[in-house]
């Protein structure tokens, strides 16, 4: 049987944890896992499981003094010359703390999304899915922003350097995908896209729309900052129209995609007000653009989310669906009401704060009509004509 997309997991990742009451809870992949399986849409010859990835290859991104701090403070007990040296290195904030273990799962997590590129770039499947990755925000030589390695960086170093790939990034994200944008804000043979929350108001305070990339890169780095409280139509009208420019301009051989969910409405951590509806939308659009330029070569990686229970799980189950054609998927556009499974449902609402949705797309005929709807979209078509000035 040939598998069009193989999804890289291991339990283990899910060991990548702050402390108990921090919100990037990675609880969510057992969640969403769960949710697949109980549809017998993730079997287990489709399952690919990561390995740690190696110094060599951390360091085509981050610093060799940045790499030893963070094995250092990933002691049981880290000396008192570490310590002192964290904040040094953003690994002593509230968002990014650093706790022991840290080197061996965030390696893991690169591993995961190198085995995806590789996966691909060999030709073994079309896709590749890696939930576990998407650490946008980590830099060369600073944690940040709930990241420690930035995985995203470092795999798309590595679709260059060994297959020679004009990487195409997109991030979905509702925080500007920084980490990634700075790694390659020099570098003609990979363009990134990110679609985000104004910087304004959110963290990490960057992705403007004049952050063009520099020298012979000029043009390669993509933002489109959105205005609080953007809904679903003018979200996906920007992103429609600005990525089938630019991939139209840059016509790259891999699209690596940022998925993170966290532009939806229950979000606690941003101001979107999105619905389950660009969760269906952008990766079918994605997967659309893969085939007419790529080959089908497509890797996804997961990201930002901080409603674990109401959101992630659908979300990202929605992007696995796209990505192996599931006929569920029609189900769902047929019936907007189509539930999800019962068991599944009965399950996690015992650990659940709030009742979960009982629907795959939310039911937004019942959400209060945000105020101000049309001077926002006003203002997003704005923004979107200034991020395509150098498009053609």
């Amino acid at each position: 049987m040939t598998i069009p997309a193989f999804f890289i997991y291991d339990e283990s990742e899910t060991g990548y944890r702050f402390n108990e009451d921090h919100p990037f809870n990675q609880k969510r992949l057992k969640v969403t896992v769960d949710l697949l399986r109980s549809l017998d849409t993730l079997p287990d010859q489709a399952i690919l499981s990561p390995t740690a990835a190696l110094d060599e290859q951390l360091l085509a991104v981050h610093s060799a003094d940045y790499i030893n701090e963070v094995k250092l403070l990933s002691e049981a007990v880290p000396n008192p010359e570490a310590i002192h040296q964290a904040s040094r290195y953003g690994l002593d904030t509230e968002d990014t703390p650093y706790f022991q273990g840290m080197h061996a799962v965030t390696s893991t997590v690169v591993g995961g999304s190198l085995l995806a590129v590789d996966t691909v770039m060999s030709g073994r499947s079309e896709h590749a899915l890696h939930l576990g990755g998407g650490l946008h925000h980590a830099l060369s030589n600073k944690g940040a922003g709930f990241c420690v390695y930035n995985d995203a960086s470092v795999a798309i170093e590595h679709a260059k350097k060994q297959y020679g790939a004009r990487v195409l990034y997109i991030d979905t994200d509702v925080h500007h995908g920084d980490g990634v944008q700075w790694s390659f804000y020099t570098d003609p043979d990979v363009c990134t896209v990110s679609i985000h929350e104004t910087g304004k108001y959110l963290f990490p305070g960057t992705g403007a729309v004049n952050e063009r990339g520099e020298g012979i890169a000029f043009g390669t780095c993509i933002n489109i900052p959105l205005e609080p409280y953007t809904e679903d139509a003018s979200w996906l009208e920007c992103l429609e129209e600005i990525l089938n420019k630019a991939i139209d301009h840059f016509k790259p051989d891999l699209i690596v995609s940022q998925h993170g969910c966290d532009a939806h409405a229950y979000d606690p951590l941003s101001h979107i007000h999105c619905s389950m509806n660009i969760y269906k939308a952008m990766p079918r659009l994605i997967h659309q653009l893969a085939h007419q330029y790529c080959e089908g070569r497509w890797v996804a990686l997961g990201g930002g989310g901080y409603d674990i229970w109401r959101v992630v799980p659908r979300a990202w189950s929605l992007l696995w669906l796209e990505m192996n054609d599931h006929p569920l998927l029609d189900q769902i556009e047929q019936d907007p009401t189509l539930k999800l499974p019962a068991a599944w449902l009965y399950q996690w609402q015992q650990e659940c704060p709030d009742v979960l949705p009982a629907t795959w797309l939310d039911c937004t005929d019942e959400w209060d009509p945000m105020p101000r709807r049309h001077e926002i979209t006003l203002k997003n078509r704005h923004i979107k004509e200034l991020a395509a000035l150098y498009l053609p």
